[in-house]
């Protein structure tokens, strides 16, 4: 008797052989060019490499920016005219859309690196939870690094952050905001 499971297999299978039976009959011998007709073992650097153009010749998929450093990519467009020119960490915000951005945090109370471990964790969760992307990295006892791909992103994650009772400080493009952990408390900027 097949069970469903192993019904699901032979069919996935026979797919898959009929998608390589067709697409193995798209070309004839007698369209392909001759470094084409050669084993793979036998092809020379060049044949690989316009095996390569070939391969790449469709891809027009995806953004054109994806294949570029970040470091060489153009500068995001600021519309200044729809930005609060009251608050300057819009403007911040603004220019790093899509930059990676790193935030330092700082756990207060003198934790031992397991539990600093265990409470960034709990933080990069909640961020997470609020569709927030941040990689975290342990760089002492107390202190871990939050990456954030969408620099945006890093100036909301740093008013969580700051509301943290055991969150002594927080570092966002070199400027410090004490938590509530903080010897005062969070009230004053550093």
């Amino acid at each position: 008797m097949i069970t469903s499971k192993r019904k699901f297999q032979l069919i996935a299978m026979l797919v898959v052989c009929l998608i390589i039976a067709v697409s193995a009959g798209k070309n004839d011998d007698d369209e392909k060019p001759a470094w084409a007709k050669k084993k793979i073992t036998d092809y020379s650097d060049a044949d690989m490499e316009r095996l390569l153009d070939q391969w790449n010749e469709d891809d027009d998929d995806g953004d054109p920016d994806d294949d570029v450093p970040e470091h060489l990519r153009p500068a995001p467009q600021i519309d200044l005219s729809n930005m609060d020119s009251s608050n300057p960490e819009n403007l911040l915000k603004a220019s790093k859309k899509g930059r990676t951005v790193m935030t330092f945090v700082t756990v207060s109370g003198g934790p031992s690196r397991l539990e600093a471990e265990e409470i960034t964790k709990v933080w990069q969760t909640s961020l997470w939870n609020a569709n927030i992307q941040a990689e975290k990295y342990m760089i002492d006892d107390n202190r871990a690094i939050f990456m954030f791909k969408d620099g945006s992103q890093a100036w909301e994650a740093k008013d969580y952050l700051v509301g943290q009772e055991r969150c002594e400080s927080v570092s966002v493009e070199n400027k410090v905001y004490p938590g509530k952990g903080s010897p005062d408390g969070g009230k004053d900027e550093l």
